[in-house]
């Protein structure tokens, strides 16, 4: 699976569910049995930038932090 095509379903089941990015990520790899550690070189910029805002807004990150992917 290429970067762009997860971030195609990433996307698909955020909307659908209408859940946060983390939570659709999870989903995702809960539903094919992948763990979550790998999907890391799957996440592009973009995707990882959306990351970090919803977990700043949740409080989840320090002002300063940045996700370790």
């Amino acid at each position: 699976m290429t970067s762009k095509e997860f971030v195609i379903i990433i996307e698909k089941i955020k909307r659908d569910k209408k859940v946060s990015y983390i939570d659709a990520i999870v989903d995702y790899c809960d539903k094919h049995g992948i763990d979550t550690a790998s999907v890391g070189k799957l996440i592009s910029k973009p995707l990882k930038e959306k990351i970090e805002v919803e977990a700043r807004n949740l409080n989840l990150l320090q002002k300063t932090g940045s996700l370790p992917i």
